[in-house]
């Protein structure tokens, strides 16, 4: 089973008693699993030092991992300019996050991780390396997507090896799905990428299916992305004989 990059994913709207409460804040599918909040000493430090400039502090409409769903995420405000914004879902360690943030020191890049000790992980690879234009928000990713940031205020969004729920009584949970679909494209601007990858054979045919019939995503390119560093899980996967597929669709 592929390692998980903590993401989230939104139930269709019920009907009912519930019909006051925001889209998006009613009772969830998880596409991810919460693991335990303890930090190793090294990346607790980090955290302690440096969530105060990395770490968004936004508003919470329900518990740690939703965002209130009339907050409006001021990007030229937090970043203290204007540029192409880079969104991942789930960075995991931060490989392809942190790559990016330095080869692109004129790009915005900001971060949705539900998993604290993961932001943790990543704040203690920039105690000796800052990182600018890098930001994080703890956040159940397709719940807080969905409303803080504006329509086309996304040049990318990056979505690396998401949990594949192998199991077919699981694949509802898997983040790929046309509901998470509608929330990309309507955050990426006209032109911009959604970009993906799995080493999971089945999740990226499951990928194909659910994005190839979306009407405002077209395939351009299933090669490796530029920015995508080759890591140890990755590695890993290949040393075991999986296949890594990259997708990248863009908004038409």
């Amino acid at each position: 089973m592929s390692s998980a990059d903590p993401t989230g994913t939104v139930q269709p709207t019920p009907s009912g008693p519930t019909s006051g409460i925001p889209t998006g804040y009613r009772a969830r599918i998880r596409s991810f699993t919460r693991r335990g909040e303890r930090m190793p000493p090294r990346h607790q430090a980090a955290y302690d030092a440096l969530a105060g400039t990395y770490v968004i502090d936004v508003p919470r409409h329900d518990g740690s991992t939703t965002v209130d769903p009339d907050f409006s995420l001021d990007v030229a405000a937090v970043y203290g300019r204007t540029g192409p914004l880079v969104v991942e879902v789930g960075p995991g360690s931060g490989d392809a996050l942190i790559a990016g943030a330095k080869a692109l020191p004129d790009t915005n890049f900001l971060a949705l991780e539900v998993w604290r000790p993961g932001i943790g992980q990543c704040l203690s690879r920039l105690i000796d390396d800052p990182l600018p234009n890098l930001r994080f928000v703890e956040v159940d990713a397709e719940v807080g997507l969905a409303t803080m940031l504006g329509e086309g205020a996304a040049a990318e969004v990056w979505t690396y090896f998401p949990d594949p729920w192998p199991k077919r009584r699981h694949h509802h949970r898997r983040i790929v799905r046309p509901e998470f679909a509608d929330t990309v494209c309507r955050v990426l601007e006209p032109g911009g990428l959604w970009r993906l990858a799995t080493d999971i054979d089945d999740y990226a045919q499951h990928m194909r299916r659910v994005l190839e019939v979306h009407p405002g995503l077209e395939l351009v390119s299933s090669e490796r992305a530029a920015l995508r560093p080759v890591t140890r899980f990755e590695r890993r996967g290949t040393e075991v004989g999986r296949t890594i597929s990259d997708l990248a669709y863009q908004r038409r």
